[in-house]
């Protein structure tokens, strides 16, 4: 007996997902619904459909340049779609003002690649600044919150540095506490494990799928690590000449025989170390993340 072929949805069967989504209890806390964006003639995404449901961990993949990055910001209202719809909290924010997408931006965060961090401030200031900027909390209040996520991320002993005493798997640590600090109900991360060797990825990997389980918020992951990916998403979307070539999970990606997707995959196991080799380093790649382990790194 032949294999059965299993074919990638197209955009329009993502999107009838997404429509037989919208009728469930569960509501995507963000979706996109045929969206488009240019840059002049280069098309970056074109008719991209994908939600995410509360709660849940959508990674992003594909080769550079495909609209990834680009994704997160227009929901963070960075950029403008030329058309389509982008849903976030239950609100079609496509037209929105500004002030409008400031109220959006108190609920999704984003943590960016450089981490984005005031250069000017310590790593207890950096973290601490959301809450100061809402002027709700008293200065003992704001310091209980801060130690402890500080204590969560784990850059305690590193809470009077400068960033740029840190390594850049520090700074983005000390990005996320940032992020936590502004009490979001989402996060946005852009390419969290760039720039960064192995065992590092491994640690901002624990620290993302903490967040998670502790917190349970709704997250977006840009990367082009499928490893990474794997440990984290519930659902995966792959992005390939602006199109949403795959949405689905991780265990429906690694069984399809669609070729772009093989390709995709077996140059990932090319340039990335496997899961395996990351186990053989050692104990300390297992334990949860601490001053100590970013401190050396």
């Amino acid at each position: 007996m032949g294999t059965i072929q299993q074919p990638v949805p197209s955009n329009s069967a993502i999107f009838k997902e997404v429509e037989h989504n919208h009728s469930k209890q569960d509501q995507p806390f963000i979706a996109f619904e045929h969206v488009s964006k240019a840059f002049g003639d280069n098309i970056v995404l074109d008719d991209v459909s994908f939600f995410v449901l509360p709660g849940e961990t959508l990674c992003i993949i594909g080769r550079s340049g495909v609209g990834k990055s680009v994704s997160l910001a227009q929901i963070m209202g960075f950029l403008k779609p030329d058309s389509g719809k982008i849903l976030v909290a239950d609100e079609d924010i496509l037209g929105y003002t500004e002030v409008e997408m400031e109220r959006i931006r108190r609920k999704v965060t984003m943590v960016f690649q450089n981490g984005a961090l005031f250069d000017s401030l310590t790593v207890f200031e950096n973290v601490a600044f959301p809450l100061r900027e809402r002027r709700e909390l008293r200065e003992d209040q704001i310091d209980q919150i801060v130690t402890g996520l500080l204590g969560m991320v784990g850059v305690h002993e590193m809470a009077n540095s400068l960033p740029s005493d840190l390594s850049t798997g520090t700074r983005r640590a000390v990005a996320i506490g940032r992020a936590l600090a502004a009490q979001p109900e989402a996060i946005l991360y852009d390419e969290p494990t760039t720039m960064v060797d192995p065992l590092m990825a491994q640690l901002i990997g624990n620290l993302i799928q903490k967040v998670k389980v502790q917190l349970h918020l709704t997250s977006i992951v840009v990367t082009h690590d499928m490893h990474f990916a794997e440990k984290l998403a519930d659902r995966v979307l792959f992005l390939h000449e602006g199109r949403a070539h795959f949405f689905g999970s991780v265990d429906d990606l690694r069984r399809t025989t669609d070729p772009i997707l093989q390709e995709f995959l077996r140059l990932d196991e090319r340039t990335l170390p496997s899961p395996a080799l990351w186990k053989d380093m050692g104990s300390l790649l297992a334990a949860p993340v601490t001053p100590s382990n970013l401190k050396v790194l």
